[in-house]
């Protein structure tokens, strides 16, 4: 019977028009908990806030971390309000259980001249090292995630006119800028592009085999280029999103407009970046006017 109701559930989140990464985690997150209810023999509709405390205490015991745990949490409210409004349960095991605070770690971000050291790394001379500079140069000059980076198409980009359009969360469409930099390696890597689309897709980057490229694929190109650079920092693969957007504020740029080039549907997601800006900008005074810094 529990998993009888999950295709159901998913149909319906479905037409709430959500990222593929949600649709996925939200998916991942139910199957986990469904699995977690059947080893201990009970049914999913008629479990308390007992079962959810257990649930969650068998997570912390796996090592999984505070925000994934709560991600996990708001995943199983939401099935159960998909059980409620369609008649098979008549309450949320949740709705006593406190969801933990999560306690929101700024996120490390470079420098400006660590950035131009990260993005001098890729070998100019091979068509992978062209590939690999044309992506980290339009990451960091717009600040997409790295999904709509790697969604982009060839249709997306406008070199002539200096912007690229993305699709973000929600396929929610929105225009942003590109520098120069970003522009004139867009021009030379659309020059050698064909070399790796063996199958005549219209994305603009590729893998070396011809296909999409993944999240996974593009974190490795970010971690090999950080060793290259000797950057000593928790580099992931959104640091250069996050630089953009802290280097914007530092530069006097509006918080709103910050929020719409980054896609930000609440400014609270855009606020943590202030707060990174500020105290990069005391430390930054601090090192140029103390006697002893």
């Amino acid at each position: 019977m529990n998993n009888d109701l999950l295709p159901g559930y998913i149909e319906s989140i479905k037409k709430k028009k959500l990222s593929d990464n949600t649709m996925d985690a939200y998916i991942r997150d139910i199957k986990r908990f469904i699995e977690f209810t059947v080893n201990r023999e009970e049914d999913i509709l008629n479990i308390d806030v007992v079962t959810v405390m257990a649930y969650v205490q068998s997570l912390q015991r796996q090592g999984m971390a505070n925000s994934s745990i709560v991600r996990n949490i708001v995943s199983i409210r939401s099935f159960y309000r998909y059980l409620i409004i369609n008649g098979f349960v008549e309450e949320d095991p949740t709705f006593k259980y406190e969801i933990p605070k999560i306690k929101r770690n700024l996120p490390d971000i470079l420098t400006v001249e660590e950035v131009d050291i990260l993005l001098s790394k890729p070998d100019l001379s091979t068509h992978k090292g062209m590939r690999d500079k044309t992506m980290l140069e339009v990451m960091y000059a717009t600040g997409i995630r790295v999904s709509e980076l790697l969604n982009l198409t060839i249709y997306d980009v406008d070199v002539k006119l200096n912007y690229i359009k993305c699709r973000g969360s929600r396929k929610k469409e929105r225009i942003i800028p590109i520098g120069s930099y970003a522009v004139n390696c867009i021009e030379e890597y659309l020059k050698i592009r064909k070399s790796f689309n063996v199958n005549n897709l219209d994305y603009l980057f590729f893998n070396t085999h011809g296909g999409k490229l993944t999240r996974q694929g593009f974190w490795k190109i970010i971690k090999y280029y950080t060793e290259e650079a000797n950057i000593n920092k928790n580099i992931n693969a959104y640091t250069l999103r996050h630089s953009f957007a802290v280097h914007l504020l530092q530069n006097g740029a509006d918080l709103r407009i910050v929020q719409e080039l980054l896609g930000h549907s609440n400014i609270a997601a855009t606020q943590i970046y202030s707060s990174v800006s500020k105290k990069s900008k005391i430390a930054e005074i601090y090192k140029k006017t103390h006697p002893r810094a």
